[in-house]
């Protein structure tokens, strides 16, 4: 029997997985994508939240397209973006992992820029998962509004970091704080645990965020499931 040439096939296969691989070498567009993750957000929002111009966010936005990573619609003058589906966002959330667990460097960066007291201040997803069903924390989504009305952890409460230490002096309760933001890569949870242990507040930081949170329970779930065979 003949065997098969799969040189074709490999070769063809292949190069459709490289177009993904080219859209995530560029560091603009690896931040584009964790902005969209956060929910859909125009040109010109995604601009001024990476501090580029509009013209070279719409380039990046474009090979993104290209390569079936985002979606897109108008709305009057404006265009807003989208990640593709949850399948982008896992590959988001596995880069993530991978990039900590292989590069040291990451851990490097980390360290350097968020709070070099934070490590005493952070909570974990099981731990946030467990108080709050005791009712033992206050879980706060420092994101934008607009960010927490497109997903958000149930039971959070949206405070967006200008209004955090106003909002909080009107709380009346003696309960922790935890705080979350984007993720591991956002810097707005650690400022704001730095900030409300500045005015007293007992406050910790969850370092992961909703795309995570989404993830975890997905695990658990999982889990039980197949205890329960």
């Amino acid at each position: 029997m003949d065997v098969p040439n799969g040189r074709p096939f490999k070769d063809a296969i292949y190069k459709q997985f490289a177009r993904i691989g080219k859209c995530l070498s560029s560091e603009r567009r690896l931040e584009l994508l964790d902005l969209l993750s956060q929910g859909e957000k125009s040109v010109e929002k995604l601009a001024q939240q990476t501090n580029m111009t509009i013209a070279n966010v719409s380039q990046h936005l474009q090979v993104l397209s290209e390569a079936c990573l985002v979606t897109s619609r108008k709305k009057g003058t404006f265009v807003y973006y989208e990640l593709a589906n949850t399948a982008v966002n896992e590959l988001l959330l596995s880069l993530w992992r991978a990039g900590e667990h292989q590069l040291s460097d990451v851990q490097r960066i980390k360290e350097q820029f968020l709070n070099p007291r934070d490590s005493f201040h952070k909570v974990t997803l099981d731990e946030v998962l467990s108080r709050q069903k005791l009712g033992e924390i206050i879980l706060i989504d420092v994101r934008p509004i607009e960010e927490y009305e497109y997903d958000h952890v149930p039971g959070a409460l949206s405070i967006p970091m200008n209004e955090l230490v106003e909002q909080m002096n009107k709380q009346s309760s003696n309960l922790d704080i935890v705080v979350y933001c984007r993720g591991p890569y956002c810097a707005y949870a650690a400022q704001a645990v730095e900030e409300l242990r500045n005015k007293g507040f007992q406050a910790y930081r969850l370092e992961e965020g909703i795309n995570e949170w989404k993830q975890h329970m997905k695990s658990l779930r999982f889990s039980d499931e197949r205890i329960m065979r």
